[in-house]
């Protein structure tokens, strides 16, 4: 992993938009995945993939809604190599079905599928559902991708994954000893933001693992935008959110100033061959302890989702949690 002295900066700033990222790249022959593409900032993002030429697979749960949003990104980019494929990252079998159904060579990965401060839910495997789909999901489809993100690397010098954590992040990181909320009661915002964390993770130990392969990851916080992932919230956060933002601090994003961060770390060379980074605002954030407060520090990473050790840990252990599961 190359590690910057300073914030890696690009010319982009939080009031960018995805089309202002992508304006003048050509992603022609650039093959790319991107999950939850059916709703969100997952359109835009697809959109302005689509718009700079690339090949752009649509993963989603609802195919139906994947092949509106695939009419429509023809319609508005003229780009008609624009697929849809069935994901659910919460379902294993699933995620085993688009990977046996994946050929070819693979250049852009996006995890940007996401649950949040949904009720308790478990999986099959009895896996809390806001870590089993916005961690090992993704982990798991990038795991069975790494051979086609090789072959991409191979062919163009290089190739990314994106995995799309939030400010989320910094309210809990992984515990170890109970993962799933076994022991602890569930909390439907901590067990959000220790899955957020856990992407960080990934993008730490997928460079480190695979940067010899060509292949780098880094994580992104989109910033707030008011989506469908809220539906959960209950009034007392929702109010809460409403106090930051006329606290200032933060500002609500458009959709397509949300997609932003992810393009940057998808396509700006200043993100070429360099992963494990945590972007904010179309840029690499600071560094603040794990004692920082988020409401002073809404646009940091804490240490704890970038450090080595745990996200080594976290790559084992949930590896095994796949190879019980299988």
């Amino acid at each position: 992993m190359s590690v910057s002295p300073s914030p890696i900066t690009t010319a982009f700033t939080a009031q960018s938009t995805a089309d202002e990222v992508v304006a003048g790249v050509d992603l022609s022959g650039t093959r790319a995945v991107v999950t939850g593409a059916a709703s969100g900032i997952g359109v835009e993002t697809a959109r302005s993939l689509a718009r700079a030429g690339a090949e752009v697979t649509l993963a989603v749960r609802d195919t139906a809604a994947g092949a509106r949003v695939a009419r429509d990104l023809t319609a508005t980019t003229g780009n008609d190599d624009i697929r849809v494929a069935h994901l659910d990252l919460a379902d294993r079998s699933s995620v085993g079905r688009f990977l046996a159904d994946w050929n070819g060579p693979l250049h852009l990965l996006v995890n940007n599928a996401g649950i949040m401060a949904t009720p308790e839910t478990r999986t099959a495997e009895g896996w809390e559902l806001q870590f089993a789909t916005n961690h090992l999901g993704h982990f798991a489809l990038a795991l069975g991708l790494h051979a086609a993100l090789a072959a991409g690397a191979a062919e163009r010098g290089g190739s990314r994954v994106v995995a799309l954590s939030s400010a989320g992040h910094m309210y809990s990181p992984v515990h170890f000893d109970d993962l799933h909320f076994h022991r602890r009661p569930y909390d439907p915002m901590l067990a959000y933001g220790r899955s957020k964390t856990a992407v960080v993770l990934f993008a730490v130990e997928a460079t480190r693992r695979w940067a010899d392969d060509g292949i780098t990851a880094n994580a992104v916080n989109p910033g707030g935008i008011s989506t469908g992932l809220q539906r959960h919230f209950p009034r007392e956060l929702r109010e809460e959110f409403a106090r930051h933002e006329a606290a200032g601090v933060f500002r609500y994003k458009t959709v397509r100033q949300g997609a932003a961060t992810t393009l940057v770390a998808a396509v700006a060379p200043e993100f070429a061959n360099t992963g494990g980074h945590y972007l904010d605002d179309a840029r690499e954030a600071y560094t603040v302890p794990d004692d920082a407060d988020p409401a002073e520090h809404p646009h940091a990473v804490k240490r704890w989702a970038l450090d080595p050790a745990a996200a080594e840990r976290l790559w084992s252990v949930s590896a095994e949690l796949l190879r019980a599961a299988a």
